[in-house]
């Protein structure tokens, strides 16, 4: 699977983005389907708690699936994306498999 990861006005460090690769590639074990994966970085108002935002969609073969979450760290936001993504598709499986 390829991975892009994106940052807006900041630059994500070498251990965040080997973090995001390793967290975003365990998405194909749930599914064969995912071609690839984006991921956008970016701080909402930079003075309040709660303010890393990572949007993770996966392009996959019959559509896309995309998921966005808000938390204290980059790490975290990008954990709870990765959850309802693997939710996503578990659902998606479910739905080709009964067609």
């Amino acid at each position: 699977m390829n991975i892009a990861i994106q940052s807006v006005h900041f630059d994500a460090s070498v251990q965040l983005k080997g973090f995001i690769e390793k967290k975003v590639s365990k998405l194909d074990k749930f599914s064969d389907l995912i071609m690839d994966a984006e991921i956008i970085l970016k701080v909402v108002k930079p003075e309040t708690a709660n303010n890393k935002e990572a949007s993770v969609k996966l392009n996959i073969k019959n559509g896309e699936l995309f998921a966005n979450k808000t938390a204290d760290t980059f790490e975290e936001a990008v954990m709870l994306s990765v959850e309802a993504l693997e939710k996503q598709l578990l659902k998606t499986k479910e739905k080709v498999q009964t067609k």
